[in-house]
């Protein structure tokens, strides 16, 4: 049992930043373990050596007792290795042990997905399979015995399957707890029967109360069923998942089952990164005390995005995946009225290709007021957040989002569907009692989308209780220390 002081954490991602990144768990995935480690505790990071991953940039090197080590995976023997180097943050240099197979990883730039084809990989299973078994012969080899180990979605959900059955009488793996984060239960991880022979776990399980659902294997559900501990990356979102069929992805049933040991933790953001007092990205520099300085960065976007710089008119941006689930529905049926009002509007994303289209069309339609740069530029995402006057997010569910916390620390005021995350983190505006932090609208629903814009249109107006309100939102604390913390109380709370 770990000392009441310092714990032994090992923490199991599909991707972490800065060497490889698809979404939010990326950051959480650097941010959490670099603040943990601050505070004390001894943390260790899990993560597959994808191709796009440059070793003599990060000094990856290798480890002589994690060389060459063998598993099977069905009947077939698969050979890797597990090679180290650190993940330099602020004060924290955190190890990390890069899964180093060419077949499963090194061969493939690209994280889950065939990038030519566009469809998951067929072998999705055998890889994360690998993932899952790498972490026991890791901590066998090295002797490095954790407290806990901390997963996250269904690309590590078998873990603690692994634990209690196949390793439940090895001595070394016997009290380590597991805490499974949910940072999207919409992804699952579910691959045919066939899938189970290659797991090499026992027949037991090899059913709808054991690691199958709906006669699938399911990864996620897997990890709902034999985790110690469950969270989730909102509060809101925790208790959505237990009520909402739509928001549970179908494992309603599962989750109530564990609801008792299911908790949310709101996801911090980086202050190194995202910051516009030491932002280097941006154009210039600023805070409450000098928010002048912020329309230089409306220039900026402007000009960025080839649109004229009109300094009195509001210019509202967006980053998101281009899905239905972030709200793109709601957003296209009343595209014609927002495009109608006096703003600029500003889209950076990329997703579905019926989104591609709509959005290409709407900028030739409307140059003058919208422009969109469909893909991913951090640079651009940095100034969206810096230049705009407003924030959009109207999803239909956000399990936590990151985006709202960015545009309030940079006074950019956000307007958000009540969901998830967002519910938790941006307070809607009372002009009675002069409180709140943005605009939010409850019900998934254009006309109220439409309505809520207005209403942060009218209140642009009014510049002295705007600024007010912006300078609100850049009072908030969303830093990753609060976040730790929890976690920290959460695994002692495991532990116990």
């Amino acid at each position: 049992m770990a000392s009441a002081k310092s714990l032994k954490i090992l923490f199991v991602t599909s991707e972490v930043v800065p060497f490889v990144k698809t979404g939010g768990l990326a950051d959480v995935s650097s941010a959490l373990p670099q603040k943990l480690q601050e505070l004390g505790h001894q943390v260790r990071i899990v993560v597959p050596k994808y191709g796009s991953i440059d070793e003599r940039k990060y000094k990856i090197h290798e480890v002589v007792r994690l060389k060459d080590l063998t598993t099977m995976i069905g009947k077939k023997e698969v050979v890797y290795s597990l090679r180290s180097s650190f993940l330099v943050g602020s004060k924290a240099r955190v190890q990390i042990y890069f899964l180093d197979n060419d077949e499963y990883f090194g061969s493939r730039h690209s994280l889950y997905r065939d990038p030519v084809k566009g469809n998951n990989f067929k072998d999705n299973d055998e890889r994360f399979i690998l993932l899952s078994k790498s972490v026991f012969e890791l901590i066998d080899k090295l002797g490095w015995v954790p407290d806990v180990i901390h997963i996250n979605d269904w690309q590590t959900s078998l873990i603690p399957a692994y634990q209690k059955t196949l390793y439940k009488d090895n001595e070394q793996f016997k009290n380590i707890k597991t805490l499974l984060t949910i940072h999207n239960i919409g992804q699952q991880g579910i691959f045919p029967k066939t899938s189970f022979s290659k797991t090499g776990l026992p027949d037991t399980l090899n059913n709808n109360n054991g690691i199958l659902f709906k006669d699938k294997v399911n990864f996620l559900k897997t990890g709902l069923k034999y985790a110690d501990t469950i969270s989730t990356v909102s509060e809101s979102y925790s208790k959505e998942i237990c009520k909402i069929p739509e928001i549970s992805g179908g494992l309603k049933a599962e989750i109530n089952c564990r609801k008792k040991d299911l908790f949310g933790i709101v996801n911090g953001i980086d202050p190194l990164i995202w910051n516009p007092e030491k932002d280097k990205i941006i154009a210039k520099k600023f805070s409450s005390t000098s928010l002048i300085n912020k329309l230089t960065n409306k220039e900026e976007l402007a000009d960025k995005f080839g649109l004229d710089y009109e300094p009195e008119i509001p210019t509202i941006g967006m980053i998101s995946r281009l899905e239905d689930d972030k709200g793109f529905d709601l957003l296209k049926k009343t595209f014609k009225e927002i495009m109608a009002l006096d703003i600029k509007f500003v889209l950076l994303g990329t997703g579905e290709k019926k989104y591609h289209k709509f959005f290409e069309e709407a900028e030739m339609k409307y140059a003058n007021k919208f422009a969109c740069y469909l893909g991913f530029d951090d640079d651009l995402a940095h100034l969206i957040e810096a230049g705009s006057d407003m924030f959009l997010m109207p999803s239909k569910y956000e399990p936590c989002g990151l985006n709202q916390m960015y545009s309030l620390v940079y006074g950019t005021i956000p307007i958000v569907r009540k969901t998830g995350g967002l519910a938790d983190t941006v307070e809607n505006y009372d002009a009675k009692t002069k409180k709140g932090n943005g605009f939010v609208f409850t019900k998934y629903d254009s006309k109220d989308l439409l309505s809520v814009i207005n209403k942060a249109l009218t209140l642009y107006q009014d510049k002295k209780a705007w600024e007010r309100l912006m300078k609100a939102g850049m009072k908030v604390d969303f830093s990753w220390l609060k976040s730790a913390k929890n976690y920290v109380s959460l695994y002692k709370n495991i532990l116990k």
